[in-house]
């Protein structure tokens, strides 16, 4: 079992970890079944200076799905045990459904800065299926 949380807004990935709106922590088995599905809502301002690390780590999660952060926010998250794969983009069921697969790869890219314009659109690391 995984518990994992990805940024969220509207029921999608949000571009920048830091800015989102919510956090989606999913429970996920071993086989690949959807538990528990949670909402924690984002503190304001820069994720990377909030304890948003501690919060999610506090709740068990121990793999964040984003679709892009900057350096602070991956330090922070790995710190607090927390593995990232960014680059990730789509709803939350296509993100979760390349995660089962084993589709997700590390874009290894990062936000240099606060505020980001380009809000990680610039990598899409899968391809989705338009049959799901």
């Amino acid at each position: 079992m995984v518990k994992l949380a990805i940024p969220t807004i509207d029921g999608r990935v949000d571009n920048h970890f830091g800015h989102c709106a919510y956090y989606s922590v999913l429970t996920v088995s071993d086989d690949g079944k959807l538990g528990a599905v949670e909402r924690v809502d984002s503190p304001q301002g820069c994720g990377c200076k909030s304890n948003m690390a501690q919060v999610l780590q506090a709740k068990g999660v121990t793999l964040m799905l984003a679709g892009n952060m900057g350096e602070g926010a991956l330090k922070k998250l790995t710190e607090h045990g927390i593995a990232v794969i960014r680059g990730c983009s789509g709803t939350l069921e296509e993100v979760l459904d390349a995660y089962v697969k084993g589709e997700l790869k590390d874009s290894a890219e990062a936000c240099d800065h606060h505020d980001c314009p380009s809000g990680g659109n610039e990598s899409v690391i899968f391809k989705i299926d338009s049959k799901l």
